[in-house]
This record gives C-alpha cells, structure tokens and sequence, in this order.
C-alpha cells in the first residue's frame, strides 16, 4: 500500500513539474516574442522618422537653396581676384574663414550679394557691427564676388523677383512684422537701439531686394527668417507692408521719426510744455 502511495506522489510531481517547465517555456517564449516585436516596433518608427527627416530636409534646401543663375567661369575668376585683394585678409584665401571674420562656405548669393550692395562690406573700420554706406564697387564687380561667393558652397540665392513686388497682403504682412520685426526695428520701421552698441537700422525705403535678403539671411545680430519660419509669400506680405509705410504720409502730420510714443511723449512735455512755461513765465515779467 505505501509503494502504491509513493509511486502515485512520484508521478504527480514529475506532472508537476513537467507543467512548471512547459510554463517557464511558454513565458520565456511570449517574452521574447514581446520584445522582438517591440524592437521591431521600435525600429519602423526609427526607419520612418529618419525617412521623413529625410525628406523634410532635403525639400527644405531645395526651397532655400533655390538655383542661381549660372555664372560662367570668367565672371568667377574675376570675383575670385576682387575677393583676394579685397576680403581674403579677412575671410582666408578659400573663404574658410580666419579669427576675425567667418567662413563664407555656404554663406551664398543673397549673403553677399546684401553685404557688398549695402555697402557694408568691406567693412570701413571695426565696430560692434557693421554700417551702412554707399557700395565701394560697380554692380558687374558686385555679381563676380557674388558669384565666387556662390561656388564655395550651396546656400541661398538671391530672391526671385516675383517676390519683391510690393502687391502681397498688407494686413498679414502688418502683423507678421509686428510679431517678427517690430521688437527691435520699430513697429514703423524706423529702428532702434540694441544692446552693446549695436542698433536696428531703419528699413524704411530699404530696397525689397535688401529686405528680402536680410530676412533670409541674418546679418549681424538679425535672426535668420528661412523659408521654413517666414515662407516667400509671406516675406513679399513684409514687403508690401513696408513699401506702404514709405509711401503713405503720417496721419498726424508731423511724424517725428516715427520713434514712438516714449520719443514723442517726451518731445510734448520738452517742448511744448516748456514753452508754455515759458510764455506764461514771460507774460508775467511783462505785468509786473
């Protein structure tokens, strides 16, 4: 009776087990069968955000990079002389750029075509940033440097001109210089002070060209507005909107530099309070 009873606990426990081991199997493989379908989750998603960066990105260069005219080879050899006489102090024999100015290996048409024709490059003296002056060459010397400027690197090019007519939305155009531009060039365009030196220039009858140029390309302190953040349509929507700021004369007559209400508050209490001070203190030196 004892062995019957033994064997019959013998066998349950080697049933037992034998279900334990088919369980742990079991686990073990849903387990891993979990996890390579969550590494192969993880990898598609990986796969499909690396694609569509991909995209993006390449989409974006071709819309701010768009094609420039091209240059022929005499018109560069002649921006890569003017360059050495006159920027490789600078900015390295190749444009790579030196401890005093930056490379110019991807800086583009429109960076140099804004610096050369606003007169700002080459500098005129050192400085917390470079000002505004009369261009120091012709336009064909202007367009060599350009360029051999352009054939360092991609980067992006002079505005198309369908972009710089002044027949965008005026009331987009209003609010996206409010939002993006009216912090430091003033909501009238007239400029300000920055910090360091350093000042907003004012942009009324700016060339649109120039404007354009600036918003795509940063100088100095500027940000960069691409095509990304502020797209051509809308940039043109900026245009229009400070091409009717230069052309519509000042509802309130005299309109002070358009310096804004701080300038002006203290222009009245100067001015004109002080000269009714005066005449009123006049009028009482007279009756006595």
């Amino acid at each position: 009776m004892g062995f019957f009873v033994f064997v019959n606990l013998y066998s349950r426990c080697v049933m037992i087990r034998s279900l334990c081991s088919l369980l742990r199997g079991n686990a073990s493989f849903f387990v891993r069968r979990k996890l390579r379908n969550g590494l192969l989750r993880i990898g598609l998603i990986a796969a499909c955000l690396v694609v569509t960066g991909g995209t993006y990105s390449a989409l974006l260069q071709a819309t701010a990079f768009a094609e420039q005219a091209p240059a022929s080879e005499s018109q560069i050899a002649q921006g890569h002389k003017l360059f050495i006489a006159n920027c490789a102090t600078c900015h390295g024999l190749n444009g790579e750029g030196t401890q005093y100015a930056p490379s110019l290996v991807g800086a583009g048409a429109a960076s140099a075509d804004f610096q050369l024709s606003s007169g700002r490059m080459p500098l005129r003296m050192n400085g917390p940033q470079a000002l505004y002056k009369p261009p120091q060459y012709t336009k064909d010397e202007i367009a060599a440097v350009v360029a051999y400027v352009a054939s360092l690197g991609p980067g992006p090019a002079i505005p198309e001109e369908k972009y710089l007519t002044p027949d965008g939305d005026l009331v987009l155009g209003a609010e996206l210089f409010k939002v993006n531009c009216a912090a430091c060039h003033n909501v009238a365009g007239a400029g300000g002070a920055l910090t360091e030196g350093k000042f907003a220039p004012r942009i009324i009858n700016m060339p649109p060209v120039r404007i354009y140029e600036a918003m795509l390309t940063g100088p100095q302190s500027m940000p960069i507005f691409n095509d990304a953040s502020i797209t051509p349509e809308q940039k043109r929507d900026i245009i229009t909107y400070l091409h009717y700021l230069s052309t519509q004369p000042s509802p309130g007559g005299f309109g002070l530099g358009s310096l804004g209400p701080v300038a002006e508050g203290l222009f009245a209490w100067v001015f004109l309070v002080g000269g009714i001070t005066a005449f009123a203190v006049w009028i009482a030196a007279r009756s006595d």
